[in-house]
């Protein structure tokens, strides 16, 4: 006999069980709404059209790419090769020095993670949020 917490509701091929499992449901929800309000401030961030040469390093191989946009968060690429969603990846961007205001060129190590891939005029677009970097002038 089922417990009067667990109450089915049934139409089509559709169900709903509230009960036992209600909480652990709440919990996913939880998190992926938190999930989706981080992904959505990251976005928020002001982003800079940069287009910029860069080589990327993810798994062992190194491919070109090109800036399209720049944040503090992370960088947009344009590349030809799909790098997978959770890679992580190693980059260096170099900033022309008359761009930032320095009698030099500002180099940019960084390392991070794709966090969003998809398919964008027979190019693949590549979103990277950046966990670290290091400045350096070149």
């Amino acid at each position: 006999m089922r417990e009067q917490s667990q109450a089915h509701w049934r139409e089509g091929s559709q169900e709903t069980v509230s009960g036992e499992g209600t909480q652990e449901q709440l919990t996913v929800d939880s998190q992926a709404e938190s999930a989706i309000k981080h992904y959505a401030e990251m976005q928020s961030a002001p982003r800079f059209p940069l287009h910029l040469p860069v080589e990327l390093k993810s798994q062992g191989q190194a491919c070109s790419a090109e800036t399209q946009n720049i944040s503090a968060n992370g960088v947009l690429f344009a590349m030809d090769k799909d790098v997978p969603v959770g890679s992580a990846v190693d980059f260096t961007i170099l900033l022309p020095g008359d761009v930032v205001g320095s009698r030099c060129d500002i180099q940019i190590d960084c390392h991070g993670r794709v966090v969003r891939s998809f398919e964008d005029k027979g190019r693949r677009g590549v979103g990277v949020v950046i966990d670290e970097y290091h400045f350096e002038r070149a």
